[in-house]
């Protein structure tokens, strides 16, 4: 685990130790190997030769040990075991946590951990059991598993901006308006809105005032004025049917392929697992 995240800290973090109890057993197993494994600095932690290879061969025996383990779990009488998933915001709370909130009751055994993460993370590198991303963005050597229906994005803004502002007919009109940007976590740039109408796919840039890496504020920053903004329409019905925000260009705004649970095809799961894929499975 230090050598996976170059850091005792991060590493008695995610083992549930202190990182001074971490760091006494990384000695006492360095004096008995009476080797060298890590190279330590004020800032950094990295394996010396002989600590990459005891991590590189040990790792594939460390998974085999914990799947033997899950193995054993499944012989008590009530499904049981940790789950770790990675998703987006909107993932999180469009789908995930509302199926959770019943799945946990009747499974009171389970354990979930939710990191919220807009990034397209590796589940693989990252220790997670799944991920959830949009069914474009699953690699192919993934499983994937349907788990919401097609979405829509709407473009919003509030009566006040609009009053000031023309109502724009194509994308290219957005050059036009202020716009409350999305910043993407990944290669730090901002997202390109992305349309289609009849078969024709447009992407444009746009610029404004605002810029946030999260929904609710881009949500709360248009009602109030600054701007239009380009959201999941699910999440502005609410302010759609009320009249605080009014969707334009709905006509190039075309559903896309929902939400897909994913994992590695290789990776032996457990029934806990497989109960938990059943429940989040969409149904058509």
């Amino acid at each position: 685990m230090v050598v996976r995240e170059r850091s005792f800290t991060k590493a008695a973090a995610k083992l549930g130790v202190s990182q001074s109890a971490l760091s006494h057993s990384i000695r006492g197993l360095e004096d008995r190997l009476e080797l060298r494994l890590l190279t330590r600095t004020t800032r950094s932690v990295a394996p010396t030769e002989a600590g990459e290879r005891l991590a590189n061969s040990l790792g594939p025996r460390f998974a085999e040990i914990e799947s033997e383990l899950n193995a054993l779990s499944e012989m008590r009488a009530r499904p049981a075991g940790n789950i770790r998933i990675t998703a987006g915001e909107h993932a999180v709370d469009s789908i995930l946590w509302p199926v959770l909130k019943s799945f946990l009751v009747e499974y009171s055994d389970i354990n979930v951990e939710i990191t919220v993460d807009n990034t397209l993370t590796d589940i693989v590198t990252g220790r997670f059991d799944a991920g959830i991303r949009l069914g474009e963005q699953v690699a192919k050597d993934m499983i994937a598993v349907r788990i919401g229906a097609d979405m829509s994005m709407a473009v919003v803004g509030s009566p006040s901006y609009l009053a000031k502002y023309d109502i724009p007919v194509t994308p290219a009109d957005l050059q036009n308006h202020r716009c409350i940007n999305m910043r993407l976590p990944t290669m730090d740039g901002l997202y390109a809105w992305e349309f289609e109408k009849a078969g024709r796919e447009l992407k444009v840039r746009v610029d404004g005032q605002l810029t946030f890496n999260s929904l609710r504020q881009r949500i709360d920053a248009a009602t109030i004025g600054f701007g239009l903004t380009m959201v999941p329409a699910d999440t502005v019905k609410t302010e759609i049917a009320d009249g605080s925000l009014i969707r334009v260009l709905e006509e190039w705004c075309e559903p896309f392929p929902g939400y897909y649970l994913y994992y590695p095809s290789r990776r032996q799961h457990t029934t806990t697992f497989s109960l938990f894929v059943d429940a989040l499975r969409y149904q058509c």
